[in-house]
Order: C-alpha cells, then sequence, then structure tokens
C-alpha cells in the first residue's frame, strides 16, 4: 500500500518548504500549498489521509479551513501547526474537531510524531489540544469531546458542577477526571452514593458524629465532607438525598462549616462539590421533591453526558478497549466481533449505557470458543425482552450502517465507487461513514482511491 499523503497549508513558503523535506524524509508523501484556499483545490484532485495547516494565515485562516474541510469531509484528520498558540483559538479548533494542535518551533521529531499519531488513530478520535482531560476516556463523537472539553475549562476553577445523564454513562469517571485536572488533584477525592443509605446514616457520614450520638456511634467519626477537605467530594445520585439532608447540605455550601450529628459545634471544611444524578432535578422541584434553592446551588456549571445512543460512533472504539482490557486480564489471545455482531451491537439501544456495554462483552468473551464472536452469541448476551421493538430511527441507523458496511466491502473502500453505487455524492457519502464512525482505508486492500 502506498504511504499516506499529507496535504501541508502554510503561507509561509520557507517553513513550508522545510516541513515538506521532514515529511517526505519520513516516507510520507506531500502535497504542499501556500493558502486554504489552495488546499480545498488540491483536496478536489486528489483525497490526502490528513491536513496539516498553519492557523495565521492570509486571506483564509486555519479555523475557516477547517471548518471547510470538515464540511466537505467529516472524517478526514486535521492537524493544526501554529505559532499563535492562543488558548481560545485551540479551543475553537476543538470545538471544530481538529485532531491534534501542535505549535511553533517544532522539532522534524516532534512533528512527525505528531503525525504518526493521528495517522495510527482512529479516524475522528478528538484529541484534546491544549492539555491531557481524561486520559480514561474513549471517545470519538463530537457531542462527547464537546462535554469533555467543557469539563476541561471548568476543572481549572473551583465553580460547583451538576452531572446529568443516564444510568451507566460514566458520570463518576468525568467527576475523577475533573478532579485530577484541578489544582485540587493532589488532594482527596471522596465519592459516596447518596441513595445508597438511610437518612440517619447518610447524615452521619456526610457530617460525621460524635461518640455516643445514636445507638451504635461507639467513637466519633469525622465524616466525609472533612475527610474531603482541600479536595472534592462527589455526590453521585444526588437526586435521591432526603430532603431533610439537602437542608443541611444547602447549609453547609452557604457556610462551608459542618456540624457533626450530636455536637454543638461546626467545623469549616474547604470542599469542591461536585454532583450527579440519573434523575430530572428540575421536575423534583417541581414536585416538591427537590429544594430549589438547593438545586441552584449545585446547578452552577451543568454538564450532561450524552448516552450511548447518541453516540454511536464511539461504540466501536468502547468495544475495542473492552476486548483488549479482557484479554490483558485473562492472559488469553485477543478476541473480536464477526463484523455483522459488531453491527448488531453498535445498532442496539443499551438502556444500561457503557456499564452494560461492557457487561456484554464480557460476556461474549467468556462464552465464545473461537476468537471471533458470532453474531447468535452477541444477540444471546443482549437478547431484547418479549415485545421490545426498536424504535425506526434505531432500526434505520442499523440497517443504514450495515448497507454502507457491504458497499464497502464490495468496493474495496473505494469511495467514490462506493458514493456511486449507493446514489450519493463524495460529501454526502462522507457525512454517512462519519455518522457511523467508519474509515475506507479499513476496507482497502493495496488499492486507493483516488477519485
Amino acid at each position: 500500500m502506498d504511504a499516506p499523503r499529507i496535504l501541508a497549508v502554510d503561507d509561509d513558503p520557507d517553513h513550508l518548504a522545510l516541513v515538506e523535506r521532514w515529511l517526505e524524509r519520513a516516507g510520507l508523501r506531500v502535497t504542499a500549498v501556500t493558502s486554504g484556499t489552495k488546499a480545498l483545490v488540491a483536496m478536489e484532485l486528489e483525497r490526502p489521509d490528513l491536513v496539516l495547516t498553519d492557523l495565521v494565515m492570509d486571506g483564509m485562516d486555519g479555523l475557516k479551513l477547517l471548518s471547510e474541510i470538515h464540511r466537505h469531509d467529516p472524517i478526514l484528520p486535521v492537524m493544526i501547526l501554529s505559532g499563535q498558540a492562543a488558548i481560545a483559538d485551540a479551543i475553537n479548533a476543538a470545538h471544530l474537531g481538529v485532531s491534534s494542535f501542535l505549535t511553533k518551533p517544532i522539532t522534524a521529531e516532534q512533528l512527525i510524531q505528531g503525525v504518526r499519531a493521528v495517522l495510527d488513530s482512529p479516524v475522528g478520535d478528538f484529541v484534546e489540544p491544549i492539555a491531557n482531560f481524561g486520559p480514561g476516556i474513549i471517545y470519538r463523537s463530537r457531542r462527547m469531546g464537546e462535554m469533555l472539553e467543557r469539563a476541561r475549562l471548568v476543572a481549572r476553577g473551583d465553580s460547583t458542577v451538576l452531572i446529568t445523564g443516564d444510568t451507566g454513562t460514566g458520570k463518576e469517571v468525568v467527576a475523577k477526571a475533573i478532579h485530577e485536572a484541578s489544582t485540587r488533584h493532589d488532594k482527596p477525592f471522596v465519592s459516596i452514593n447518596c441513595s445508597a443509605l438511610p437518612e440517619q446514616l447518610l447524615e452521619s457520614e456526610l457530617f460525621g458524629h460524635e461518640k455516643g450520638a445514636f445507638t451504635g456511634a461507639v467513637q466519633r467519626y469525622e465524616g466525609l465532607f472533612k475527610a474531603a477537605d482541600e479536595g472534592t467530594l462527589f455526590l453521585d445520585e444526588i437526586g435521591d438525598m432526603p430532603l431533610a439532608i439537602q437542608a443541611k447540605l444547602l447549609r453547609v455550601l452557604q457556610d462551608f462549616q459542618v456540624r457533626p450529628v450530636g455536637s454543638t459545634r461546626a467545623v469549616p471544611v474547604n470542599v469542591r462539590i461536585v454532583s450527579a444524578t440519573h434523575r430530572d432535578l428540575e421536575a423534583l422541584v417541581d414536585r416538591n421533591e427537590f429544594r430549589e434553592d438547593l438545586f441552584y446551588r449545585l446547578n452552577v456549571v451543568p454538564l450532561r453526558l450524552p448516552c450511548l445512543r447518541e453516540r454511536r460512533e464511539d461504540i466501536p472504539l468502547l468495544i475495542e478497549h473492552f476486548l483488549g482490557e479482557l484479554a490483558e486480564q485473562s492472559g488469553a489471545s485477543r478476541k473480536h466481533f464477526a463484523p455483522n455482531a459488531m453491527d448488531y451491537l453498535i445498532a442496539a439501544r443499551w438502556r444500561g449505557n457503557i456499564r452494560q456495554l461492557r457487561n456484554v462483552v464480557e460476556q461474549c468473551t467468556v462464552l465464545s470458543a473461537s476468537d471471533v464472536i458470532p453474531l447468535n452469541l452477541a444477540q444471546s448476551a443482549l437478547r431484547n425482552q418479549p415485545g421490545d421493538i426498536l424504535p425506526l430511527d434505531e432500526a434505520r441507523f442499523g440497517f443504514e450502517r450495515r448497507y454502507l458496511v457491504s458497499v464497502l466491502r464490495a468496493t474495496g473502500g473505494n469511495v467514490t465507487a462506493a458514493a456511486r453505487l449507493a446514489g450519493r455524492n463524495r460529501t454526502e457519502f462522507y457525512k454517512l461513514l462519519g455518522r457511523h464512525g467508519l474509515e475506507p482505508t479499513h476496507f482497502r486492500s493495496t488499492t486507493e482511491d483516488v477519485g
């Protein structure tokens, strides 16, 4: 197979020539142009595997070029290389879907490593342009990337954060990522599930108690607020907190002092609060099941985690991650899903989200006698309840993906031929591929798509 082709864009001819020389020495094919307009023309003549562009250029700048590229080809990776490393520009690039953000001056080794990292990564991955955030979070979807960028920005301060999302979407993972990216990262991260304890025990767990405060209190207990002092306290399932405890929590958030059960003294605390719930707190407020004043105290910066059905392009990445994880844990050979089994899992409803997905992958891995997990085993592991019929849009999504896969296989990943076969132009076809997280090169043998 031919070497990857890089489209390099820079209005500085000297720097462009240097970059071209470095990339070609690394065995890459390079098309070098001096403007965004010329870059778009070059893309019409031959589809590159990656675009490397300067940020500040006369005429069409790098951000405008990035937007134009992804309007025509939403899954083409774009790297920005610029000496103007303004935070605002990097954030804008992140929201537009940039794959990497590098700053001048740069060495040949740094450039080649950056380019190789993007070429080797799954197409469409969101790469943090400024600082590492949530290294354990697996995703490529734009929706997830935008939410994580928002989380990374809020992590820099001390604002109270409310994370909402369905059960199993990874709310605690995001809470930990916020803590690790904050100035409190070297202090405790303490979590509690507010639905797991009855009212009296929850109060004691949060605020502490004195010896003899109640039956069974045989010794003094400082509580989780004090344990999380100078760090972060994560209040999971805050929507299930009893009203009486809500009132006491509100007082703590107002005064930053806790009063242990059975004590007359208040203890000062310095804690950042991150809370989470799968419930609609505003609806609970309307029903007088959640305090309105507490809601506004907690909802300073809201973050909503998309459910797995809203980020289907992430499912293959997550499955591959879990398969690798399970293989490493067991010491056995790495298994993989048959193509029709993978299609089935991508189109499933996933009421339990990532947690359910991992359970299904583990079950299939354990029960499969072969390294290739068949469709029937995936169906058995994720058996729908009797009468549970997929909504039309979800059923259509599954059919559409299977159709695209079959067309790509039939054409060996040649996008021009596949688009023609599907009765779509290249732009429309690439949008469909991006929606389903499909990369044409995965279907190629030794031929190149040059149409």
